[in-house]
């Protein structure tokens, strides 16, 4: 068995990626040697008790980062901050600093300005997930083939980069590093944009089946399911999500309903060739996810 990439790993917030960490990391025995996990309800660390995927479960997020050489943020990206104000004081000299938060811009604001001197930060985004959260919504292979992008601050320790790294190479994810403003507009596009379109599109279902007497879920076809799945997604996050990544979020928003105001015109005028080219390249962008193993 290799060597375990920290002695004392703590993740703060075992919901759907915590948790999956957690267990991953009880799988392999090599990412630590003792795995200490919080959370902020007592339900929920009881519910860890009895999951059984965490050596330490600790109420207090500050007791639960003392004498850690690693700390994972798995709470919804708007409580980094509150957050970081409780543990920063209690992180040990040479500690590696990482998360798995949906966007990179807000995690630099909120956790630079108070990080301590000889914590290294290594922000990182591991895309993966299901409509599920909670402990009990986790699993070892959720990483599996995934991309997980990291996003160090310029000046991050390469040692501290290539541990946060090698971590995500044991979870069997494929990495990527790229600055945190390339990284919000890259997922404004094709995580935070769609979960938008999809809120909207059931609350619009939902706004018509009270007005419809014969009820529209009753016909739900494939495609509309596919939203409710994604629309089924954790509140707090995606809320935190839309609010810290507001400036790509609408970047996107606004180009998508410049296209979908197109399509909708050639809809009205009868535009065959126009239609078959959005459908073809809906098709081809299909092909090349079931290509790359991501559909």
């Amino acid at each position: 068995m290799a060597e375990a990439l920290f002695e004392r790993l703590c993740l703060i917030g075992p919901g759907l990626i915590g948790s999956s960490i957690a267990r991953l990391a009880k799988e392999r025995g090599d990412i630590a040697r003792t795995l200490v996990v919080t959370a902020k309800t007592e339900r929920t660390l009881e519910r860890v008790r009895e999951l059984g995927f965490a050596d330490v479960v600790e109420a207090d997020a500050a007791r639960a980062v003392e004498g850690c050489d690693g700390v994972i943020l798995c709470v919804p990206v708007g409580a980094y901050r509150e957050v970081m104000v409780r543990i920063a004081p209690h992180l040990a000299p040479g500690c590696v600093l990482s998360d798995v938060g949906s966007t990179k811009g807000s995690v630099l604001r909120d956790l630079l300005p108070l990080l301590p001197a000889g914590v290294h930060l290594v922000p990182a985004h591991p895309m993966a997930g299901t409509e599920y959260s909670g402990p009990d919504a986790g699993f070892s292979t959720l990483f599996q083939g995934r991309w997980c992008i990291l996003t160090p601050p310029p000046g991050t320790d390469p040692d501290a980069i290539e541990k946060v790294s090698e971590l995500w190479r044991r979870a069997g994810s494929q990495l990527e590093r790229m600055d945190a403003a390339t990284h919000d507009r890259v997922v404004a596009i094709v995580s935070h944009l769609p979960h938008l379109i999809a809120f909207t599109i059931c609350s619009t279902a939902d706004d018509l089946a009270q007005e419809t007497p014969e009820g529209v879920f009753r016909f739900a076809a494939s495609g509309f399911r596919d939203f409710t799945r994604i629309a089924a997604s954790d509140v707090a996050m995606w809320r935190d999500v839309f609010l810290n990544n507001r400036e790509a979020l609408l970047e996107m928003l606004a180009r998508f309903t410049e296209d979908a105001a197109a399509l909708g015109r050639a809809v009205r005028r009868g535009e065959v060739e126009f239609i078959e080219d959005r459908i073809e390249r809906g098709r081809k962008i299909r092909r090349s996810l079931i290509e790359m193993k991501q559909a």
